[in-house]
């Protein structure tokens, strides 16, 4: 197998100085693709040259991604430094972090995981592969003090040394406002949808401001998400003019532009394939024939503010819609 060269993956640092690749492997199958299937994914993704993995309990396939990150092992194909793992804790585990990350450790087969999310910033629950207008009659918005008990948990994670780093993910400026000053241990990034038609410049900006490092889900779009997060007024990434443009002009596909716009831009995107050539040529396209800078501003204005997962399953009795989870005011929004 042809194998990418290692000193051409453009690097991005933590605030530690600690660099990681540009460009990982998401390992979230949207419903479509059984835990096999995404491990022998993760199999010849390594071999060819991934060095980031960013995994989660819920995505059911921890274990298996275990068994192959082992096979990987002993074929010496990788030593477990080479790589940084990413795992998250489901919502329904925020008051039972250290369980979830032990049992996260034990089903990837590790001692240590590189870095630690907590998935979202509040404990509502949904079964995988639910519907989107599914609702748990326990969930309720957002509340500070119970954020911080999950966080402080995740904390102790890092001074039990389980985990090297602890990140945030799907928050917005209201909430980071509201804990960052309370964290003891800072997160080293933010996981958070981003990709051409969603840019999220507020966002993106706080966390670069604050030396965290915006890490993108959906970095092509996510034409493969589940059903229940399309509405009819989404936005395709790869028919924004300036995408189309900019593939056209470099002869290469329009996923292959919103990686290089993402990589380029400073986030890491972590785009999901199961396909060797697509997975391929997402790593290697941010190795050779950057976009202008030209193209580069084309893209920023073709930002449509068009959010694909909108975490509907999580509302509470009451919600006025998704936008709720969002605090589009600019404030926390909270249960009337």
């Amino acid at each position: 197998m042809e194998k990418i060269d290692q000193n051409k993956v453009p690097k991005r640092k933590f605030y530690t100085g600690e660099e990681i690749p540009a460009v990982g492997l998401g390992t979230f199958g949207s419903d479509k693709y059984g835990p096999e299937v995404i491990s022998e994914a993760v199999y010849g993704a390594i071999k060819f040259g991934y060095r980031l993995i960013d995994c989660a309990a819920v995505y059911q396939n921890e274990a298996q991604i275990g068994q192959v990150l082992k096979r990987l092992f002993d074929e010496g194909v990788v030593e477990r430094k080479d790589l940084f793992i990413t795992s998250k804790v489901w919502n329904d585990m925020h008051e039972k972090v250290g369980e979830s990350c032990r049992q996260s450790l034990k089903d990837l087969g590790l001692e240590t995981i590189d870095l630690f999310f907590v998935h979202w910033p509040f404990p509502n629950y949904h079964a995988p592969g639910c519907s989107g207008d599914s609702r748990n009659s326990d969930s309720r918005p957002f509340s500070v003090d119970e954020f911080m008990k999950t966080w402080r948990q995740c904390e102790e994670l890092v001074d039990q040394g389980l985990v090297r780093y602890i990140g945030m993910s799907n928050m917005t400026v209201p909430k980071l406002e509201a804990v960052l000053p309370l964290c003891r241990i800072k997160p080293a990034a933010l996981e958070m949808e981003l990709h051409p038609s969603f840019q999220q410049p507020k966002l993106f900006d706080y966390a670069v401001k604050h030396d965290i490092l915006p890490i993108g889900y959906c970095p092509l779009g996510s034409p493969s998400r589940p059903e229940r997060d399309r509405t009819a007024e989404d936005v395709a990434d790869s028919e924004l003019p300036s995408v189309a443009a900019a593939a056209k002009a470099h002869g290469v596909h329009p996923a292959n532009i919103c990686l290089k716009w993402a990589a380029q831009r400073g986030q890491v995107p972590i785009p999901f394939s199961v396909k060797e050539p697509q997975y391929q040529s997402n790593l290697t396209c941010v190795t050779e024939d950057p976009l202008t800078a030209e193209e580069m501003e084309a893209i920023t204005r073709d930002d449509r503010n068009c959010r694909l997962i909108k975490g509907q399953v999580f509302l509470w009795e009451g919600a006025h819609g998704w936008e709720d989870l969002w605090d589009l005011d600019g404030r926390i929004t909270e249960k009337e």
